[in-house]
């Protein structure tokens, strides 16, 4: 039998160069394709970040050391909580800590057994749920009116007049509401003039709550819709045309493509604000207390400060203040896993 030119004995030929590489070329090109994985593949050495963003970090770092100064090195003081806290026992009031007798939780027990403090509690939880009911809404709503308006400078005219009273100070807000509601306002003059008892809303104790709802609604409810239409400008118009498109009037846009938009931040803010429950504000309730008496306008900020600076029962004071804060951090856990179980992120995620 004959053998033809570049065959082998058998009949077979030899691979050419242009045949399939063998398997260990494979392997070796593929090794060299597909890089080495390691532990710490994907990360940025420590250094390397601390180089890269020097710039930031020195930007923050006035910002962090404020942080430290006035939230997180005044909580060392909840230690007088614990104790029966005389400032005058020593020449400073830091080193008083150090020489004041410890009595445990019977700051904590004499809470629980206060009526001034549960009737506190009870006023604070009152304006809490009508301010949620009243107020929270209000800012979710201009938001979407304020959306809704197309011409631009109504529309910056409009948020102008909504944020101006948020720079107002509490005592303006409250001599501006004296000079409308009070017993020698503009309404109640207006009344006599023409024949009719006059009214003083401002020392009208059971109508105190709704008042003070009002300032609230008045003084901030503009400055609150800032979020909401952050949130709307990241919604994309391809939405609203599609919705558009399929028949859908402002009402069921709005429905189906706005509100979606904002349940997110609608979540979060709650959140926060659920965590706030026990801090419905100070100088607004201080303010007016004499107009409407303690029992009406007393809540746990006012009470705190009754209790710490006018009668000067520091370490009453700081055990009112810090089971404030837990029950605020609790509530705050307890919301945002709400949050969680409505499918929302919250605070933070699961």
């Amino acid at each position: 039998m004959s053998l033809t030119a570049g065959s082998r004995p058998d009949g077979t030929r030899p691979p050419s160069a242009v045949e399939e590489p063998t398997a260990a070329v494979a392997t070796a090109a593929v090794k060299e394709r597909v890089p080495r994985r390691t532990s710490k593949a994907g990360k940025v050495p420590f250094r390397i970040r601390l180089r890269r963003d020097r710039a930031l970090i020195l930007m923050t770092l006035p910002v962090i050391l404020l942080l430290l100064l006035f939230n997180y090195v005044p909580l060392l003081g909840n230690v007088v909580a614990f104790q029966d806290y005389d400032p005058y026992v020593s020449s400073n009031g830091v080193t008083a800590i150090f020489h004041s007798p410890w009595v445990g939780v019977e700051q904590f027990s004499r809470m629980l057994d206060d009526p001034l403090f549960w009737d506190a509690t009870k006023n604070t939880l009152v304006l809490f749920v009508l301010q949620l009911v009243l107020f929270f809404p209000i800012p979710i709503a201009l938001a979407l009116l304020i959306n809704s308006v197309v011409r631009p400078r109504v529309r910056a005219v409009a948020q102008a007049i909504m944020y101006l009273p948020h720079f107002f100070s509490w005592v303006l807000v409250v001599t501006v509401f004296q000079q409308i509601l009070g017993g020698a306002g503009i309404i109640a003059q207006t009344l006599e003039d023409h024949g009719w008892s006059g009214f003083d809303l401002m020392t009208d104790a059971d109508l105190f709550k709704y008042l003070v709802t009002a300032q609230a609604v008045w003084k901030d409810a503009g400055w609150g819709i800032i979020v909401f239409l952050a949130a709307l400008s990241a919604v994309s118009t391809d939405l609203y045309e599609a919705a558009a498109m399929d028949g859908a009037g402002r009402r069921r846009r709005m429905w189906h493509v706005t509100l979606p938009a904002l349940r997110p931040v609608i979540a979060l803010l709650l959140v926060l604000r659920v965590g706030d429950a026990l801090s419905v504000g100070f100088e607004q309730f201080l303010l007016q207390r004499y107009a409407v008496g303690a029992g009406a306008s007393e809540v746990l900020d006012t009470y705190v400060w009754n209790m710490g600076i006018q009668n000067g029962d520091f370490s009453y004071a700081a055990a009112v203040g810090l089971a404030k804060g837990v029950i605020g951090v609790c509530l705050v856990l307890g919301a945002n896993k709400f949050a969680h179980l409505l499918g929302e992120q919250g605070v933070y995620k699961k």
